[in-house]
């Protein structure tokens, strides 16, 4: 609930605020995700409010173009009021305002654009990042270390009167830069971070002018090379915005601008409930891939061919095929071969994504032309094994690059393991199983590498499982995700239907099946990282449990005929399946909308179901 008003800040600083149906969509989205109380929570479905995004969810409105009398934002300053004003936002959110004028840089803690001049062996170096906070970060710091911020005008005077209560002239900065509400308080700052922010506040204060200069001059290479090798898409809509803002501020109305504020509409969205910011500029490949493979476990493949070959092409055209220049001294992993979460032009691969986009390409190999070069399929398996980390998983984009300790420097208090790219049991099985897939394919030359890859992986895997028989999952809700993951990798590297850790998991997910046959899990049990029982069971977690069972061969027939069932019960008469609650999730805190969730997954569960040696005993 963050990336639109985020994106209306800069329409608000560029004159360019959106109008007409546009404008309309906007509004009708905020509406009908507001609570009853006024706020707006940190993700569409969240009823608990957030500071963070109730503050910016009102600037939004207001630079809509509602009147502060209006019912609905009267709700939403009388929340506000209520729980501390924007003095207690989240980090991101004070950021976002200092950048209007209705926050003073004085109150936030000092995000130094010199961090880029240390050596990258250094182990604060922001390269040690997450990619995502990496690219965050790196604008941040150029705003702040130019204190970059709109002129004022009238809307922005009327806004701190009504966010502060009229006590703007009054308040006393400094003293607000840990101040936050309760509800965005996920990740309170450690002692750590305290300690940096003491060493930080230092620096700031004492000042070089000359190392200032040559950090923003590096930092800004950094930003607009960013920009340019994903074709000003950038690696997803916050960077997006805050990259905007620098080139809005460095040379308004000047091209790098023009490109970056034109490449925000990659990222909005026309959904039932209105026009929103998507948290990627699209996630075609993603999708194509979990589609194609759900349409090939069933026997109509061959009834669909031209759909099937249209998914090949879009493969195809999709795969990355050379690095990006200058790799190395811009921190980034080599690309060749793989497969983005979106399109090529977004030009970050990802190891999930490269894995199901190579388990497609080879599942469809032969079928249609042109055929992916086989050179750009072995490029692909060169570019899985180079991302393993040293603890046998796999991370998202690049490879672990600094230590878990860092995460004790989580600046953003409403994200959880934003700092650092860890080995996740999901990325881990996509590749797992892409590995396995492909030396079935190429044979000897890459079978030694691949089987020394498998081997570790599955150890990873084994290590992350947990005493009750599950796995987490990270990137979607939550356990019955996660063990779908798990369960699917270990079978892939070898493990027996009988192994132990293959029975866990299925004990795990029948103690967890809900008297209609279903399974439901509410988002709750990303942020509590336990199981957390939904009010109804789920068709995406449902699906993800059969086919868990069935893949493990599991002996009994019964639960897996409930869960089928439920499944075919609740298929709409034109064969889609209605919205359900939210069952993606980033970092822990923020539910994602996949929506094509509740259509290909269920199909595939039900086609392995059919499959199954339950139903066709030999």
């Amino acid at each position: 609930m963050f990336l639109l008003p985020m994106y209306l800040a800069l329409c608000h600083a560029a004159k360019a605020v959106p109008s007409g149906a546009r404008r309309e969509g906007m509004i009708r989205y905020f509406t009908s995700v507001q609570n009853p109380d006024g706020s707006l929570g940190l993700h569409a479905e969240d009823r608990q409010g957030s500071m963070f995004t109730t503050a910016l969810g009102y600037v939004g409105l207001r630079i809509l173009g509602l009147a502060p009398d209006d019912e609905r934002l009267t709700r939403m300053r009388q929340w506000i009021g209520r729980n501390g004003a924007p003095l207690t936002a989240a980090s991101w959110g004070k950021f976002t305002l200092c950048l209007l004028g209705l926050y003073d840089w004085r109150g936030i803690h000092p995000v130094l654009p010199e961090l880029w001049l240390l050596p990258s062996e250094a182990p604060f170096h922001p390269s040690r990042l997450w990619c995502h906070a990496r690219q965050v970060y790196l604008p941040m710091a150029w705003l702040y270390g130019t204190a970059a911020t709109v002129t004022e005008d009238a809307l922005i005077r009327e806004l701190r009167a009504e966010l502060y209560g009229g006590a703007w002239s009054s308040i006393r900065w400094e003293d607000h830069r840990d101040s936050v509400a309760g509800a965005d308080a996920y990740r309170p700052p450690r002692r750590a971070l305290g300690l940096a922010n003491r060493a930080m506040g230092l620096i700031q204060r004492v000042g070089v002018p000359a190392a200032r200069h040559k950090a923003l001059a590096a930092v800004f290479e950094h930003i607009l090379y960013e920009d340019r090798v994903t074709s000003f898409i950038d690696i997803g809509p916050v960077n997006k915005v805050l990259n905007a803002f620098v080139h809005h501020f460095e040379s308004p109305g000047g091209e790098n601008f023009r490109r970056a504020f034109a490449a925000c509409e990659l990222y909005l969205w026309e959904g039932h409930d209105g026009i929103k910011m998507q948290g990627y500029n699209n996630s075609r490949l993603w999708d194509t891939a979990f589609a194609t493979q759900a349409i090939l476990a069933t026997p109509y493949g061959d009834q669909h061919a031209p759909m099937l070959e249209k998914a090949y092409r879009y493969l195809r055209e999709n795969q990355i095929l050379e690095d990006v220049p200058e790799a190395k001294r811009h921190f980034r992993h080599p690309s060749r071969g793989g497969w983005p979460f979106s399109n090529r032009a977004h030009g970050w691969p990802i190891t999930d994504c490269t894995s199901e986009g190579l388990k497609c390409a080879l599942a469809l190999a032969g079928r249609f032309s042109p055929a992916i070069p086989e050179e750009l399929l072995r490029d692909s398996v060169r570019l899985i094994l180079s991302w393993q980390n040293e603890d046998g998983g796999w991370a998202t984009y690049e490879k672990q690059r600094g230590g878990a300790w860092l995460e004790a420097l989580n600046p953003s208090q409403v994200f959880g393991d934003i700092m650092v790219d860890y080995s996740y049991v999901e990325c881990t099985s996509a590749c797992l199983q892409a590995l396995v897939q492909a030396r079935s394919r190429f044979g000897w030359d890459l079978a030694e590498g691949v089987d020394l890859a498998v081997s570790a992986g599955s150890q990873f895997l084994r290590q992350k499982q947990r005493p009750d028989g599950s796995f987490e999952g990270s990137w979607g809700v939550c356990f019955t995700y996660g063990t779908w993951f798990g369960v699917s990798g270990l079978l892939a590297a070898g493990a027996s239907h009988g192994d132990r850790a293959i029975t866990r998991a299925c004990d795990f997910l029948l103690s967890k099946q809900r008297p209609d046959g279903g399974w439901g899990e509410d988002g709750a049990s990303c942020r509590e990282r336990r199981w957390v029982e939904a009010p109804e069971a789920l068709v995406a977690q449902t699906s993800w449990a059969l086919s868990t069972l069935v893949r493990a061969r599991h002996p009994s027939a019964e639960p897996q005929q409930r869960a089928a069932e439920l499944l075919m019960a609740r298929q709409e008469s034109d064969g889609s399946w209605k919205r359900e609650p939210l069952v993606g999730v980033f970092n822990r805190t923020c539910l994602i909308n996949y929506d094509n969730y509740r259509h290909y997954f269920p199909i595939w569960a039900l086609a392995e179901y059919s499959n199954s040696s339950l139903l066709n005993p030999r």
